[in-house]
């Protein structure tokens, strides 16, 4: 402890020094490059434009109740703001969504914490989804591996494309439960079954069609719209909109030091020096891509598999059947962090700080977790079982087995100072982006 109170000690004189000694801390710490627009794919604005009503219209969903948008909203940094989401069969957004009533009731939450947006039409983002289950990959021929496997279409513009095809074939999310809708039957059966009948239904709104013809050239009539033209547009929309690099710490990357602040400074020195979470969250993109364990604490329905005998989510380990990889989840990207709480695959840690401190002593902060610090929309039928996973002490023993991080100790003072670096990585322009909600959309259905 002696040798890291006196590097941050060294660290902190060179923070309140002149700017030149700001320049040499930045060369010692090895930060990334600035990002610029051109690290981003160029989606075509029309295509953009369209994206953004599809977004928001609620014509995707088997019961023509929920939107992507429901779970990613502009008012709530691309995500939702809980633990574990009321998708398909509630009303409202956020905290304040409503878990349904009557035949509407949701039968479980959401299995995962809606992932943020940001940055994902970046050209090195290889996966999607906590446990990468979409990615970049020709090893179907058709550019991506997915659940959908060789069925995925041809002709996808981004793996943001590929992965927009999925929610709309969860019964949770969007699709709704076999029986009530012609798509939920389709996505009981085999996904790539659903595709064809959410095009066909966006293709039957008359005002979509020429918005169509407009934004694709090989488009000549709406009878021409497929399922591909569809979540191309909305990948389109979500990697121009949620394009966000003007941050204090992209200005200072871009060499303004004045950009952050002394404690922001001395953040960001036990960030990429001292405490390492730079081994992650490295590059550009402050993720490497990979999937680490941190050993979260369990609740909630588990993304279960069809033989697991108890309500557990293994992550990673579901999509390659690797034993080492079980409880992974991928790195996330960190830009504009501090607006897209609750943090982890499940939303467990309901700060910055609670996050920080979960990396800096996982068993413990694992202890001390208590139910509380989960942000879940009321549903009382699922009270009893909510919880019920982290009683099972054998799989909890399984679980703190694999935690792959290994920090060293942080005092309260250090991790004050990585929270407000963290939030030196919210965007100037984040909660106010170029094109945002749409009043209506051609379906006429409501817009969240």
């Amino acid at each position: 402890m002696l040798a890291h109170a006196k590097l941050h000690a060294f660290l902190l004189s060179l923070v309140i020094a002149a700017p030149a000694a700001a320049l040499d801390l930045q060369d010692n710490l090895n930060l990334p490059d600035p990002l610029t627009d051109a690290d981003f794919i160029a989606f075509d604005p029309e295509q953009a434009a369209l994206g953004q009503l599809l977004f928001y219209d609620k014509i995707l969903s088997g019961n023509q109740n929920i939107s992507c948008a429901t779970c990613h909203h502009h008012d709530l940094g691309s995500a939702d703001g809980v633990s574990l989401g009321v998708g398909e069969g509630g009303t409202g957004l956020g905290p304040d969504r409503n878990a349904g009533i009557g035949l509407d009731m949701i039968k479980h939450r959401v299995p995962r914490n809606a992932p943020a947006l940001w940055n994902l039409g970046n050209v090195d983002v290889e996966f999607m989804f906590h446990d990468g289950r979409v990615s970049v990959s020709d090893i179907y021929g058709n550019g991506f591996n997915s659940p959908a496997q060789e069925r995925l279409p041809l002709g996808l513009n981004s793996v943001l494309a590929a992965q927009a095809l999925f929610p709309i074939t969860s019964a949770a999310e969007m699709a709704g439960q076999p029986g009530e809708n012609e798509q939920a039957g389709a996505a009981n059966e085999r996904a790539d079954l659903v595709w064809p009948i959410v095009a066909k239904r966006v293709r039957g709104v008359a005002d979509y069609g020429p918005l169509f013809v407009t934004a694709f050239d090989h488009v000549d009539r709406p009878e021409d719209v497929t399922i591909v033209e569809i979540v191309n547009a909305i990948a389109a929309f979500i990697g121009t909109e949620f394009r966000n690099h003007d941050s204090p710490f992209d200005k200072y990357l871009a060499g303004d030091t004045t950009a952050l602040n002394a404690q922001q400074q001395r953040g960001m020195a036990l960030f990429y020096g001292e405490i390492g979470c730079s081994n992650c969250h490295e590059g550009s993109m402050l993720s490497n891509q990979s999937f680490q364990a941190l050993g979260l604490p369990v609740f909630g329905p588990g993304r279960t598999r069809p033989f697991d005998p108890m309500a557990r989510d293994v992550g990673r380990l579901a999509e390659t059947d690797d034993l080492d990889d079980a409880y992974r989840f991928r790195v996330p990207f960190l830009r504009n962090v501090a607006l897209t709480g609750p943090y982890g695959h499940n939303g467990a840690m309901p700060t910055l700080k609670d996050m920080v401190l979960h990396h800096a002593d996982p068993l413990g902060s694992n202890a001390r977790w208590t139910p509380e610090m989960a942000i879940l929309p009321e549903a009382e039928w699922l009270a009893s079982t909510d919880f019920i996973i982290r009683e099972d002490k054998f799989e909890n023993a399984r679980l703190l087995s694999k935690i792959d991080i290994n920090l060293p100790p942080v005092t309260d003072a250090q991790v004050d100072d990585i929270v407000a670096f963290l939030n030196a990585l919210t965007g100037e322009t984040a909660l106010s982006l170029p094109m945002g909600r749409p009043d209506t959309v051609p379906s006429g259905l409501p817009v969240d």
